[in-house]
């Protein structure tokens, strides 16, 4: 992930250190603070993610706040948000002055998170379509965001009705159907009708919360070698 550039220190042998390396050498350096708000950009634009070099690049900005960009910011938060389930949004935001936080684009992310966190999708898409400007600079928050919608519910249902799934992840009408679609055919979903034949109910694939019976159980098991070490005892 770590692309080379030649305004970055040099190693022994003439070649220049990736990001990851200069986070790893001298992380509190701050003369690899433009380096890893670059990095931030290319992440962006490649759809990659490095958590370890954002929360480099805002412990840089604790010692050095005159110079933090508040767009580069936004667009870590952003990419935090991404990484959900992951308690990537936190981490980051415990690192953003409080002053910072209270500005509007950073109130907002934090309600998004907010929603998020509780479930609470339809307010989420609702928010998000006010934050646009701000979310759509980062390619695939839509999508990322879709694919926490689902695995939240995957930890709940066996089977979820259309409504709710279409509410979870923002999509209806033929753009659902051909969600659907691919789903069925790539992701081992299944489609069946409703209850008394109303409606449509999506199959999602088994997994120990949705089907406990799955989940393997380790806290009744007596390891064999503790039994064979209690007959001595016992006899």
């Amino acid at each position: 992930m770590g692309r080379e550039r030649e305004t970055t220190p040099k190693q022994q042998g003439g070649a220049p250190y990736t990001v990851e390396q200069l986070v790893a050498l001298n992380p509190y350096n701050p003369d690899i603070l433009p380096d890893l708000e670059n990095y931030v950009n290319e992440q962006v634009s490649s759809r990659t993610y490095s958590l370890d070099a954002n929360l480099c690049l805002l412990r840089l900005y604790q010692f050095e706040p005159e110079r933090m960009s508040t767009q580069i910011v936004a667009r870590i938060l952003v990419k935090a948000l991404m990484a959900l389930p992951a308690p990537d949004f936190s981490l980051c935001l415990f690192l953003i002055p409080e002053r910072v936080q209270m500005e509007e684009q950073f109130k907002s992310l934090i309600v998004l998170s907010h929603y998020l966190e509780t479930a609470r999708f339809q307010q989420f898409w609702d928010e998000a379509t006010k934050s646009r400007h701000i979310l759509e600079v980062v390619p695939g928050f839509e999508q990322a965001v879709q694919d926490y919608a689902i695995h939240v519910l995957s930890l709940t249902y066996q089977k979820v009705p259309r409504p709710v799934l279409a509410e979870a992840i923002n999509i209806e009408g033929l753009s659902l159907d051909k969600f659907l679609e691919h789903r069925v055919t790539n992701c081992g979903w299944a489609v069946e009708k409703g209850h008394h034949g109303k409606g449509q109910l999506i199959v999602l694939p088994r997994n120990e919360f949705n089907r406990p019976e799955l989940k393997k159980s380790t806290t009744d098991r007596i390891p064999l070698d503790h039994i064979a070490r209690i007959f001595p005892i016992l006899g």
